[in-house]
């Protein structure tokens, strides 16, 4: 009983927009590229071609997707226009980027990129600049 009004208190208080996934622009040693709002750098994989993610199982452990909660916003110079979702195998909505799905790599610590341009599963795996453009 308390868990539900403890989340019901939290539904009215916290903001929709605080409790969203959102995307934003850092600078880093490649340049200004995107994070999350929690300051996790995002990667696209370049085996995915479409909207859809090709990325599952191992490597979905080793690269895990960024889902949607709630409305996926923009802050710091992301473009609002170039942000989306698709769906996932397991129902779950992946935040994509100008047409890309967006991934945090599991060995990344907040504020840190440590396997940019990597070829892993299949595919390499790099940062994203704020026009939507993998940075090389």
């Amino acid at each position: 009983m308390r868990r539900v009004l403890f989340a019901l208190i939290v539904a009215f208080i916290v903001p929709s927009s605080a409790m969203a996934s959102s995307v934003q622009v850092r600078h880093s040693a490649y340049g200004p590229v995107l994070f999350s709002g929690s300051g996790r750098a995002l990667y696209l994989f370049t085996s995915d071609r479409t909207r859809r993610s090709t990325c599952y199982g191992g490597c979905a452990r080793a690269w895990p997707p960024f889902y949607a909660k709630g409305r996926a916003t923009v802050r710091g110079g992301a473009r609002r226009g170039l942000l989306g979702t698709t769906r996932r195998r397991n129902g779950r909505r992946q935040v994509t980027y100008a047409g890309h799905p967006l991934y945090f790599y599991v060995g990344d610590p907040v504020g840190q990129i440590r396997c940019q341009n990597v070829f892993e599963f299949g595919g390499t795996w790099l940062v994203v600049s704020p026009n939507g453009r993998a940075v090389r």
